[in-house]
C-alpha cells in the first residue's frame, strides 16, 4: 500500500529507531514530521535530506516529550496526523531502592505519558480524515522484565496496556493501534557502547556482541532500524487492517524464552 498523501508524525526521530522509521515511511510515500527536543540546523537538515531523497514533504518540529503541553502542540502544529509513531524514549539503570526520583519521573513522562498526550491529540484528526494508524514503539521490556530497569519496564508495560485500550476504543473505526516490541537494535547509541563493552570484558567485537550484549536475544543478531521501519509500514498497509490492539515482537526470539 502506498501512503502517498498521508502524513506521519514520528516522535524522537532525529536519530536511531525513530529516524529509521521516518525513512521507511517516507519511502512508502507518506509525508513525515520529525521531532526531538533540540532545534539544531542538523535536525532540519535531516528533514530536508529525506524530502530530497524520497520526494515527500518532510519537516522537523521541536517538542519536548517530557511535557504534555508540548506533546499536544506537536500534533497541533503539524496540522494533520494520519500515522502517529510514538517512539521517544530514554533509559536509566539502577536498583529500585537507589533509583533517582527525577530519572523515574522523566522516563515515565517521555516513554509513556508522551504517547498518551500525542494519541489524545491525534485521534480527532484521524477520525476527521476517516483513517488512522497509531504505532507505539514499546520494547521486549513491555512484555518481560530485567533487573535495574524499573522505570523503563513500567513505562513500556504501560504503553502496551494503553495500546490495547486505544485499539478497543477505535475498534469500529478505520483506525488501528498496535505496539512494536523490539529487542536490542543496532542504533548509533548501541554502536557507541560496543568499544567500552569490549574493553570491560576483554573480548573482541563479535564475541562481546553475541555473549554479552545479545545474551538474551536468541538470534544473537541485532534488529535493524530498517526492519522496524518496515514493520511500521506493514502496520499501515491494507494487509494489517484487522491487526489492532496487539504487539509485534522484533526481538530475535527474546520473548519466546
Amino acid at each position: 500500500m502506498s501512503l502517498k498523501g498521508k502524513t506521519a508524525i514520528i516522535t524522537g526521530s532525529n536519530s536511531g529507531i525513530g529516524l529509521g522509521v521516518a525513512w521507511e515511511i517516507a519511502r512508502s510515500g507518506a509525508n513525515v514530521v520529525l521531532n526531538s527536543f533540540t532545534d539544531r540546523d542538523e535536525d532540519h537538515a535531516l528533514a530536508a535530506e529525506i524530502a530530497k531523497e524520497t520526494g515527500v514533504e518532510a519537516r522537523y518540529i521541536k517538542a519536548d516529550m517530557s511535557k504534555g503541553n508540548e506533546c499536544r502542540a506537536l500534533i497541533e502544529q503539524a496540522g494533520v496526523c494520519d500515522v502517529l509513531v510514538n517512539n521517544a524514549g530514554i533509559q536509566h539503570v539502577a536498583p529500585i531502592d537507589e533509583f533517582p526520583t527525577d530519572k523515574w519521573d522523566a522516563i515515565i513522562a517521555i516513554n509513556m505519558n508522551s504517547a498518551f498526550h500525542t494519541t489524545a491529540a491525534a485521534l480527532p484528526m484521524m477520525r476527521k480524515a476517516g483513517w488512522g494508524r497509531v504505532v507505539n514503539i514499546a520494547s521486549a521490556h513491555g512484555l518481560t522484565a530485567s533487573p535495574f530497569k524499573a522505570a523503563y519496564v513500567a513505562a513500556k508495560h504501560g504503553v502496551v496496556g494503553m495500546t490495547k485500550t486505544v485499539a478497543l476504543e477505535t475498534a469500529e473505526e478505520p483506525i488501528t493501534c498496535n505496539a512494536i516490541c523490539p529487542g536490542y537494535v543496532l542504533t548509533p547509541l548501541v554502536e557507541a557502547q560496543i568499544p567500552d563493552t569490549m574493553e570491560k570484558y576483554n573480548m573482541g567485537r563479535e564475541e562481546v556482541i553475541k555473549k554479552v550484549m545479545l545474551e538474551r536475544q536468541p538470534s544473537r543478531e541485532f534488529a535493524t532500524v530498517e526492519q522496524l521501519g518496515g514493520t511500521v509500514a506493514f502496520l499501515c498497509s491494507d494487509a494489517a487492517k484487522q491487526i489492532t490492539g496487539t504487539t509485534i515482537s522484533v526481538d530475535g526470539g527474546w520473548t519466546a524464552l
